[in-house]
């Protein structure tokens, strides 16, 4: 449920602002007052998202440092300030350990840590009256996932700097937080979430006894981005439902959910 004085006249980024996740974020902090920035690589769909949600757009990747540090000091130019930052940029890449290559595993931690490192240090460098920091994490950085070794070790390893980060920018009023999803439908996790048996070993798994949604995770975030959340910092608040309290369902989970609901 969206509070349209929430976020009244604060500015926010939104990294990976053209879809998912952080296109649902966007949307709520436009509903809730404040203005926004959306950044992404890709500037054409980053163009048509951001007129769609009345937010302005700058085009970044966030590999690169100094596009990060130009989107954060841009938007104060434009707007005078920066209050919030939140990183849903990413991408899942699953593989086997046995069958890494380096090209996949340094791209992907270019992608979930070195950016979102980058990101948390030049949003938090602007932010000049303190301000909310979030990174959209993954479960499974807490919960073992077979095949996901470079996704989930580094989204682990911004876990763990983000609790250093939280401490070093303490003192200047910025809080840095880290929301950790379950699986939740997004158009990156579509083909997945939809694959036969997967849904019911998901919930199964879940002591709420449902699956997650991305206003779960979209009203956490706005949470932890106003004055409610005023005293969290360098936490990873786990979004999933209880699944943190089991396991993460298996290849033989899905197939077993799937036998069942043909055979219904």
């Amino acid at each position: 449920m969206s509070n349209s004085k929430a976020l009244k006249d604060r500015v926010a980024i939104v990294v990976g602002g053209s879809g998912g996740f952080g296109e649902a974020i966007a949307r709520r902090f436009v509903a809730d007052g404040a203005r926004v920035v959306i950044a992404a690589r890709d500037a054409e769909k980053l163009e048509k998202t951001a007129k769609s949600i009345g937010a302005a757009a700058i085009r970044c990747d966030v590999t690169r440092s100094d596009q990060v540090k130009s989107l954060a000091e841009q938007t104060v130019a434009d707007f005078g300030r920066l209050d919030i930052a939140v990183n849903s940029s990413g991408y899942e890449d699953f593989c086997p350990v046995a069958q890494l290559e380096p090209e996949r595993v340094e791209r992907m931690v270019a992608v979930q840590f070195t950016g979102a490192l980058y990101c948390i240090q030049h949003m938090a460098n602007a932010m000049s009256a303190g301000g909310a920091i979030t990174t959209i994490g993954s479960l499974t950085a807490t919960l073992t996932a077979e095949g996901y070794a470079p996704y989930a070790g580094a989204k682990a390893g911004i876990n763990h700097a983000t609790r250093i980060a939280a401490s070093e920018y303490g003192a200047k009023g910025v809080r840095i937080n880290v929301v950790s999803a379950t699986l939740v439908e997004t158009p990156m996790t579509a083909q997945i979430v939809n694959a036969p048996g997967v849904r019911a070993a998901f919930t199964a798994e879940t002591p709420l006894g449902r699956f997650g949604t991305i206003d779960d995770i979209v009203n956490t975030v706005s949470w932890l981005s106003g004055d409610q959340a005023a005293f969290i910092t360098g936490q990873n608040i786990l979004v999933d439902g209880g699944t943190s309290l089991r396991r993460l369902p298996r290849a033989e989970d899905f197939m077993r959910a799937a036998a069942e609901a043909a055979a219904k």
